[in-house]
């Protein structure tokens, strides 16, 4: 098997340094949220995804999180498994902060949209 070249389909060129997530993000658009999965499956958030639309089995101030998204890179996830506890980092979710359609409520109970 060939190793990696620096040329040609396929190729990363990357320059040296880090890359801050969101070094654009104030304090005032940054908190950092305790979850607790209560369930009994794994629970997994994906990287835009408004916090206070997640599985309800995930504990955590979803008041405190409206508006936010984890502070992760894009493309990724975390993953809860049932009991685990764990302290992220959450930005705001830039604009009027408002994500229609991502859950529905009918007669007092929270669905997912398209599994009704």
């Amino acid at each position: 098997m060939a190793s990696p070249s620096p040329h040609g389909p396929g190729a990363y060129r990357i320059q040296p340094g880090r890359i801050e997530l969101n070094a654009d993000r104030s304090e005032a658009e940054r908190i950092r949220l305790v979850f607790v999965n209560t369930g009994d499956r794994p629970i997994q958030i994906g990287s835009h995804i408004h916090l206070p639309d997640v599985n309800g089995a995930l504990e955590f101030d979803r008041a405190l999180a409206h508006g936010f998204r984890l502070d992760i890179p894009s493309g990724t996830s975390q993953r809860f498994e049932p009991g685990a506890s764990r302290a992220l980092d959450a930005v705001a979710l830039r604009g009027a902060r408002r994500v229609p359609g991502i859950q529905i409520k009918t007669d007092g109970q929270e669905l997912l949209h398209g599994l009704a």
